[in-house]
């Protein structure tokens, strides 16, 4: 569907009490480890559980958020945009002025001190962009941990300059040559190293994935995002947003904005990797073309082949190659809560060009995705409406592929 369901109601009253016990998000989520890593998940869910709670750690974290993260971001109304599609308002949560560059650095605050309070003195993530293992390097620099950071060697070869700079922070970058050499295979080592090292090492999911406890953990370090929109528009506009809109890899960004409006009267539109096609190898659209499965720990959709096997994504961007979700996204596209859909790699790319060159914003290429679902949107918006889109991340890492394109450009001219 490339167009806005406004019929599109949630049969769920209340979102807010998943995931249950057994972290579970209706039939989505759970734990589907070996048995040796569930007493380290048990003493992580009893640390969260426990901490989320203790204002000595809240008011540690708020205070890291407001002089190191640089919290709040701005939310800003893109007024060229606006004027470009001459429809309803467009408003971007800039995530890409958090330090570091995106919203990564927002959940690997807050579980750098779940860790120092569990007393792990290793850190370890896995990352496709590099975002979040820039994220994941600055905070054990700032606390000093030992730091190791998996990533697939395509995605080394695409996003060198965050290579580069998590090195220079201090992480140990293990290149990985297995399967695609993208995320879905660092994930699979980060899972390795953790189970031989569970004592001493705290594995920081870069998204809303994994087994419980994680998706619903890193959803609470990333609501912030939410939270802050809902006040800011507001604010500025004196009544909350019609649409959000943004990309969906893993889901983090997309769960942070959309998680404290999901009881209001607000559509949620979560863009996926469409790629060059809808086959094998061709697309990382999960919610678009997956069904349900089990993967890195959890029951969600997943891309599969008919045998059930994973189906090997592809994505110009990536930090969305990733062949699953997270299963609170599983929950919400099958309540019909929010809408998920494809952009392709060319309407991405345009997005993040068009944006560059009337608002002076060079995007992620993951958040061009989530711009590039605007052209399909605005014609069935008035101006009196009012979309917010989250700016997850900045351009800078994609800056090769945004130079290829503009060469291939001058060449075809």
């Amino acid at each position: 569907m490339s167009t806005p369901n406004r019929d599109a109601k949630s049969t769920i009253s209340n979102f807010t009490h998943y995931p249950d016990d057994a972290g579970y998000f209706d039939e989505f989520g759970g734990q589907f480890v070996p048995e040796i890593l569930r007493p380290a998940l048990e003493e992580l869910q009893a640390a969260f559980s426990k901490l989320k709670q203790d204002d000595a750690f809240n008011r540690t974290l708020r205070e890291e958020l407001t002089h190191y993260v640089g919290r709040p971001t701005p939310l800003y109304f893109a007024a060229n945009l606006t004027r470009h599609f001459g429809r309803a308002r467009i408003y971007l949560k800039r995530e890409d002025l958090a330090h570091t560059g995106a919203h990564k650095i927002n959940n690997t605050i807050g579980q750098i001190l779940l860790a120092r309070a569990m007393g792990k003195r290793r850190i370890i993530a896995e990352t496709g962009a590099g975002q979040h293992g820039v994220a994941t390097a600055t905070v054990a620099a700032k606390y000093g941990l030992e730091c190791t950071i998996y990533m697939g060697e395509e995605d080394m070869e695409r996003q060198y300059p965050n290579v580069q700079r998590m090195r220079m922070l201090g992480a140990t970058v293990v290149g990985v040559t297995s399967g695609t050499r993208t995320l879905k295979d660092a994930t699979n080592e980060a899972l390795r190293d953790w189970l031989t090292n569970v004592d001493t090492t705290h594995y920081i999911i870069g998204s809303v994935v994994g087994p419980h406890p994680f998706p619903a953990l890193v959803r609470h370090f990333q609501k912030i995002i939410g939270e802050e929109a809902r006040e800011q528009i507001q604010h500025q506009a004196g009544k909350l947003p019609d649409y959000l809109v943004a990309c969906v890899g893993g889901g983090s960004n997309a769960i942070g904005l959309f998680y404290p409006f999901l009881n209001d009267d607000v559509q949620m539109i979560g863009v996926e990797a469409g790629g060059i096609g809808t086959g094998p190898l061709q697309h990382a659209a999960t919610l678009t073309y997956g069904r349900p499965g089990v993967f890195h720990g959890m029951r969600t959709y997943l891309l599969q082949t008919a045998d059930g096997q994973v189906q090997l994504p592809y994505s110009i961007s990536a930090g969305l190659d990733y062949p699953g979700v997270g299963p609170e996204h599983s929950l919400l596209k099958k309540s019909g809560r929010v809408q998920y859909l494809a952009v392709s790699d060319a309407e991405a790319l345009d997005a993040a060009f068009l944006l560059t060159r009337l608002e002076g914003i060079i995007p992620a290429l993951e958040s061009a995705h989530a711009l590039a679902y605007l052209p399909k949107l605005l014609p069935h918006t008035t101006e009196a409406e009012i979309v917010i889109v989250n700016l997850s991340g900045r351009g800078d890492k994609d800056m090769q592929t945004y130079i290829q394109h503009m060469e291939k450009e001058q060449q075809n001219k």
